[in-house]
This record gives structure tokens, C-alpha cells and sequence, in this order.
């Protein structure tokens, strides 16, 4: 008996799509997300045995039980008893599949399936907990506590100082150049989507940037780099910047140091930055510039009002008098 060859699971016009993708000036990290979570898209076909024109409604359903089985960051198959996929992280995955097959039928080539036959899975509407402002504090004065080395702990307290003064990305912190920081504290920032705007330091995160900055004798474009590590030692100056697992990483330790219990990360900090500036009273739509959200409903999502500010809103301006 001859053995049959099993399909090509490779996805057709695959490299022409990710130069659509580059041409029509979508950054280098989206293009990398959409060839990764495309290529877990023929991984599973790969499995199913299955070719890139047989894929239908069924094949589908198959790949949205396939994907409760990978782990988001690294894109392989999980090992038992690792957290399962969330829906939004699911999403991702087939909204890059819905994007993949859209520009097939805009370029008139043969697409086995309707994008909007990929149907987005329900998502359940969280409501992320932020950290007390006294926690946040705590926790960005932290490594003047728990870092013995002088240069560490000046660059990690700036790094901390300079995410919630402003309310940046660490992806937006970590890519910083020192020539993006002007004499007043503003800082020119190219963020997401390749998107401009302006972002402010206070004066005191001002000053903990300026103290780090005092005691770097280099001429290395990063304004955060690393002191240990294989980055420390990268040839290329242009490539010595510190990593956003490393501050990731950092943040985690200082929490569980200084027993936080809500969990904190760098977005936390973004969030915090927005829930606290709401609660000051701060305009919507000034946050939502300062966030770099293209919609204020975006920003709406980040803006989460605590119950105690909540209550006190109540209490003061409901319209029925007290009795």
C-alpha cells in the first residue's frame, strides 16, 4: 500500500501578507504577533492533517478547543496543570486568522471560509483591581529599600518614578533614548501603532530620573540600560537597553517584599495612573490623550474607580438631600 502525503498545512500568500502588513506601516512587533499566531494557526492544521482549503465552520470549532491547550507567550502546547488561556488572549489568535483571510478575498485569492465565519469567543468584562495609591508608592520607592547597588537601584527607582508619573507603556519606557527627554520633563513619545504625543514627568519623578542619569559616566543612547547580563555585554551600544521582563520581573519581587497583595505589574502602574488622575477629577479625554488611546472607550476600560470613591461619589451628589 502507498502512503499517502500528508497536506500541506501551509498557509497560501502567507510572506505576502506580512508585507502587506509592513508596507502599510504597521510596526515590526504587530507584524511579528500576527506571523505568530499565524503560524500556531498551521500548527494545528499540521495536527489535524488537514489543508488550508478544507478549513470550514467545523475546522473552526476544532481550532478554538485547540487553542485552550497552548500557552499564550511562548505559542506551544501547555504542559498539564498551567494556566488556561483566557478568552481575549483566544481572540487574538482568531482575529489574526479574520485578518489573514480578509486580505486574501481583497487580493481576489482563493479563501476557503468567510472571515466572519471566525467568530469571536465571549469574553467575560473584568474588573481589574488597582492597587491602593499608598501601595503604589510603596511599591515605586521600593528599590531604595531592597537594591544594594547604587546604579540599580537610581535606574529602577527612575524606571518606577517615570511609569506612573506618566502613565506610559514599559514597551514606551524600555525603547526611551536619552535625547527624547527635553529640559522641562516633557517626553516625546512614539507609542503604540506607531501613534505621537507628549508625556510628563512630575517634578519628582523628574529629579529621581536626573539623580540616575548623575551617575552614568557612558555615551550610550538607552537611557535605561543594563549593568549585568548578556545585554550588558552586547556589542551593539545601539541594543544595550534594559529588557521588559527584567523590570517585570523586579516589580514582582518588590510586591511580594513588600506583601501586596493585589497583583502589580508595570501595567498596573498605567492603570493606577489613570484610575488616580479620574478620581482627582482629571477631564476623560485628557487621559485618554496622555494614555495614547486612539478611543475614549479604551480608556474607560483603564479607568477603574475604587468603591470607597465610588460610595463617597454617591454620598456626594446624589440628588435627595439627607434627612
Amino acid at each position: 500500500m502507498v502512503n499517502q502525503k500528508k497536506p500541506s498545512a501551509v498557509l497560501p500568500h502567507f510572506d505576502d501578507f506580512l508585507l502587506n502588513l509592513q508596507t502599510n506601516n504597521y510596526s515590526d512587533r504587530t507584524v511579528y504577533n500576527y506571523e505568530r499566531d499565524l503560524k500556531v494557526f498551521e500548527s494545528f492544521l499540521a495536527e489535524l492533517d488537514t489543508p488550508f482549503a478544507g478549513v470550514n465552520k467545523q475546522v473552526i470549532n476544532q481550532y478554538k478547543a485547540y487553542l485552550t491547550s497552548i500557552d499564550r507567550k511562548t505559542a506551544e502546547k501547555k504542559e498539564r496543570g498551567k494556566k488556561k488561556l483566557e478568552s481575549r488572549s483566544m481572540n487574538r489568535f482568531l482575529s489574526s486568522l479574520r485578518s489573514f483571510l480578509k486580505y486574501l478575498i481583497e487580493m481576489d485569492l482563493p479563501c476557503p471560509i468567510a472571515p466572519e465565519a471566525v467568530k469571536l469567543v465571549k469574553t467575560e468584562r473584568k474588573h481589574p483591581q488597582v492597587a491602593e495609591l499608598n501601595d503604589l508608592i510603596r511599591l515605586i520607592e521600593a528599590p531604595s529599600t531592597f537594591e544594594s547597588n547604587k546604579l540599580v537601584m537610581a535606574r529602577n527607582r527612575a524606571m518606577l518614578e517615570m511609569l506612573f508619573s506618566t502613565g506610559m507603556r514599559i514597551s514606551e519606557l524600555i525603547n526611551l533614548n536619552r535625547n527624547q527627554i527635553d529640559g522641562t520633563g516633557r517626553i516625546f513619545i512614539r507609542g503604540k501603532g506607531k501613534k505621537e504625543r507628549f508625556v510628563y514627568l512630575t517634578p519628582r519623578a523628574y529629579t529621581y530620573l536626573n539623580a540616575y542619569l548623575a551617575l552614568r559616566d557612558d555615551n550610550l543612547t538607552a537611557l535605561f540600560i543594563p549593568y549585568r547580563g548578556l545585554n550588558a555585554s552586547d556589542r551593539a551600544t545601539y541594543r544595550r537597553r534594559i529588557s521588559t521582563n527584567y523590570l517585570q520581573e523586579r516589580i514582582k519581587r518588590y510586591r511580594e517584599k513588600l506583601k501586596i497583595n493585589v497583583p502589580t505589574s508595570a501595567h498596573s502602574l498605567r492603570h493606577g495612573f489613570a484610575t488616580y488622575l479620574a478620581e482627582s477629577g482629571a477631564n476623560p479625554a485628557a487621559i485618554q490623550i496622555l494614555l495614547g488611546h486612539e478611543s475614549l472607550d479604551t480608556t474607560t476600560r483603564y479607568v477603574h474607580a475604587s468603591d470607597r470613591y465610588a460610595e463617597k461619589t454617591h454620598h456626594d451628589f446624589h440628588p435627595l438631600p439627607d434627612e
